[in-house]
Formats: C-alpha cells, structure tokens, sequence
C-alpha cells in the first residue's frame, strides 16, 4: 500500500513536476512476468524515479543496511524500505551473494519485476564500471526477461 501511495499520491507528483523525468523505451518493459530492469546506478535517485516512470512494482534488493542501521535513522530508513517492497541483501560475498541471488530468483518467480544494479553499487564517479555475474545468473534461473 505505502508503494502505491507514494507513487501515486505523495512522491510520484513531485517527482514528475519538479524534473519532467522522460523515458525512452518503455515499450520494452512487458506487462506481465517475470522481468529484470538492469540499472546503471549514478545517483540514489535511480531508486525513485524508475518505479515512478513503470507501471508495475519494482522490488530492488536493497543493501542491508537499510535495514539494520541503529537509532532514529536506521528506524525510519527501514521503515520506508520495508513497506515499500525493498527486500535486504548482504553483499559480503560468498555465501551471503548466494542468498541475495536466490533472493532475486524468489522475487521473480512470483512473476515480479526485479530491480538490479549490475555494478552492485552507486558509481563513485558517473562512470560506466565492469557488472557482475549476478544479474545474468539471476535471469537464467528465474527464466526472466531482462530489460537493460
């Protein structure tokens, strides 16, 4: 519910008016199944504006601590991740990339559509930096789509 209500009511209109997001593409996204958006993630805003500019719910898998972080902060940081549908990965490595794979898969066979940074973090400079196997792992298990 809090997805919809900030997509639609609270964030989305402001979002829109105050930068006239324009989407090239968008054709290419189906409407239905299993689907990866593969993101190149510049700014924490790409987190915003892409559920914004497509019709169906994006699930990300958000970094965990997003989700553990103590205090006031960390409260209202998992607050918001949570009812909006972010689901917490730990990127340590190993074991732990495994999960978050798995976890990617577990969204997407419910016919979801996944968000996924390749590079598996912001980009420190705007540069386009080498992806990670993740992405293309996760699509051939879940047998999904993916739209760059």
């Amino acid at each position: 519910m809090y997805y919809w209500l900030l997509k639609y009511i609270f964030l989305g209109p402001i979002l829109r008016l105050l930068y006239r997001p324009q989407v090239t593409g968008l054709e290419n996204v189906p409407n239905e199944g299993p689907v990866i958006l593969s993101i190149n993630h510049n700014s924490f805003m790409d987190s915003l504006f892409l559920p914004l500019m497509v019709k169906r719910p994006v699930t990300f898998l958000a970094k965990d601590e997003y989700f553990v972080t103590p205090g006031f902060k960390g409260f209202w940081m998992k607050f918001f991740f949570t009812n909006v549908g972010q689901v917490p990965i730990d990127r340590s490595g190993g074991n732990a990339s495994e999960a978050a794979l798995n976890t990617g898969v577990s969204v997407l066979s419910g016919g979801n559509m996944l968000g996924i940074y390749p590079e598996g973090t912001r980009t420190p400079d705007g540069k386009l930096y080498r992806g990670n196997t993740g992405l293309a792992r996760t699509a051939l298990a879940a047998n999904a789509d993916v739209v760059p």
